[in-house]
């Protein structure tokens, strides 16, 4: 896997949206704070389009990510928000250019497709984690904005996280891949679809019916994605809903009777997804993940 440069204080920095439309107001803490870190901010042409839901048009969204994989000033491109959409302008993206000059390419959720085709057909790591959208709105660090500033600039994470109960212990290191549960279902059975024999997954999910989530764990299971497994890292599975006759299990039992056959370690609530802890993780990375009885600690 390619390991894009770590960035340094003078270094351009690229804002886009390529999912849902987004207002400068939603994005003014986040330039503050990289600001504050010594980069230097170039807003995509198009971040505040709009079109429908979307931050634009396709044409729109693509030339706007299209410009920040090619100009070489550019050391990471950040995306201001998720929501839908980025799977849309995909095949409208030339990485040519980026091969030759690789960079850090940040966000999660939507983005996912993202670093699915960075991952899979590319070979070029990417991170995982907190965007401009979440950032708080004083412009404070909280701890996910901290561990993003650590992935960029080439400081080793340790996660140290509390035990949960549904867990499995194990010891394992391997290559770190996954995402949004539902857009890695989207693109299952396409050129974008993730290999995860010998690979550590990562899972998370947003205001998704309860029996969505085992259609899709089903959809895993079924498609060969987890009895290979090094290991499982669940983050959050945040706002699930029910129907009126309800599915009977939560989210995290779903995923637990998925995997139950299997004998990889297997984490729960860990920091990661549509939660104010979205730590950073670097896709494509090779990680060690240790469950204990009484915590996880993982390391990239």
């Amino acid at each position: 896997m390619i390991t894009p440069s770590k960035l340094k204080k003078g270094n351009k920095i690229g804002i886009i949206a390529p999912a849902r439309k987004i207002q400068m107001t939603e994005i003014e803490a986040a330039i503050k704070v990289f600001e504050q870190w010594g980069l230097e901010v170039v807003l995509g042409k198009n971040v505040f389009a709009q079109h429908r839901q979307f931050a634009g048009t396709v044409e729109q969204r693509s030339e706007d990510l299209q410009y920040m994989l090619d100009d070489t000033d550019i050391k990471a491109i950040v995306c201001a928000r998720g929501g839908y959409g980025t799977v849309k302008i995909l095949k409208y993206l030339d990485f040519s250019k980026f091969l030759l000059n690789p960079k850090w390419l940040v966000g999660y959720s939507d983005i996912t497709a993202l670093h699915a085709h960075l991952n899979q057909n590319l070979g070029v790591k990417s991170i995982h984690g907190v965007m401009p959208f979440n950032f708080p709105k004083d412009a404070t660090e909280n701890e996910a904005i901290k561990t993003l500033k650590n992935s960029l600039f080439g400081e080793q994470n340790i996660y140290k996280v509390v035990s949960h109960d549904f867990n499995r212990q194990g010891k394992v290191s391997g290559e770190l891949i996954g995402g949004n549960l539902s857009v890695l279902f989207s693109v299952s059975g396409t050129k974008y679809d993730i290999e995860t024999s010998g690979k550590i997954l990562v899972l998370e999910d947003l205001e998704e019916y309860l029996y969505h989530i085992d259609r899709m764990m089903m959809n895993m299971k079924h498609g060969g994605k987890l009895e290979n497994l090094k290991g499982l890292i669940v983050g959050g599975m945040t706002d699930m809903n029910d129907n009126q006759i309800p599915f009977g299990k939560s989210a995290y039992e779903i995923i637990c009777e998925a995997v139950e056959e299997y004998d990889f370690p297997v984490c729960y609530n860990f920091p990661v997804g549509h939660i104010e802890k979205n730590y950073a993780l670097i896709l494509g990375a090779h990680i060690e993940l240790e469950v204990r009885l009484d915590e996880v600690i993982f390391r990239d």
